[in-house]
């Protein structure tokens, strides 16, 4: 069976998870709504299944839950793959490693590091180590300007748009442009999305950087810097708003193929 952790934050006019348990129905596929908080993972007799992790709170609780389930069964996106996007820190170091490129970026409590930092790039983006949705995110020149280490900093690129580039096994799958007229593109900070066509340097970067965080299907996040393109972050629980293409179906198709790749052992 599949079974789907919906994402908290569906409404009626944006249901992630609906969409695609449209898709799997349309397909004859079998499966069911999981809450975790009513489950207790180190008695219960969920074995042999894929759980698809639309989404999930921001909550430790929830997280270890996922965790335990995952010894029985195949998650998708597995625990260390969420972990790892919800951490911008271990994102950066991922795409660092496997050479992606990504903007100039520190993490670090010492105040002489974020300054020689800033005096270098200029200007810096402030963004919180686990933030979301573009929350508490801003530019900024001084240090007066931020709050209490750690800081989590990058140089800031000078853009007026930046690309949602959803992405699946690997694979490059549908894309949009967000614009808006302030500091924040992102759509949940106010920002309009509109489809666009996935170009090879687009589809080879945002393919990369899927790869060296390890992960099933995201959304990444792309600038413009210099003629070519840079990742800002990986998301592991995106949402698919304004993609010109089926991405429900495709998710579905993804999942019914991956539980039938379990279930064959």
């Amino acid at each position: 069976m599949i079974r789907i952790i919906a994402k908290p934050t569906d409404t009626p006019g944006d249901n992630s998870t609906g969409m695609v348990m449209h898709e799997l129905q349309r397909r004859g596929a079998e499966y069911a709504l999981l809450d975790p908080d009513a489950v207790e993972p180190l008695h219960c007799d969920i074995a042999g299944d894929l759980i698809w992790v639309c989404g999930m709170k921001q909550d430790s609780a929830q997280f270890e839950i996922l965790n335990v389930l995952a010894l029985a069964n195949r998650v998708v996106n597995t625990p260390d793959a969420i972990a790892t996007c919800a951490s911008k820190a271990r994102t950066s170091a991922l795409l660092m490693r496997h050479g992606v490129p990504t903007p100039e970026t520190i993490f670090t409590s010492s105040r002489s590091a974020a300054d020689a930092f800033v005096r270098r790039v200029g200007r810096g983006v402030y963004k919180p180590l686990y933030g979301f949705d573009g929350n508490g995110i801003f530019p900024f020149e001084r240090m007066d300007e931020l709050g209490s280490p750690p800081w989590y900093l990058q140089e800031y690129v000078d853009n007026d748009r930046d690309y949602r580039v959803f992405v699946i096994d690997g694979e490059a799958r549908g894309a949009i442009v967000r614009q808006s007229d302030t500091f924040a593109h992102n759509i949940h900070q106010g920002g309009t999305g509109r489809p666009v066509e996935i170009d090879p340097a687009m589809a080879d970067i945002a393919g990369n950087a899927a790869r060296a965080i390890g992960i099933d299907y995201c959304g990444v996040d792309l600038l413009e810097k210099d003629g070519e393109y840079t990742v800002l972050e990986v998301n592991g629980t995106p949402n698919w708003h304004c993609m010109g293409v089926p991405i429900p179906a495709y998710l579905a198709e993804f999942l019914i193929e991956r539980h039938r790749d379990y279930t064959r052992g």
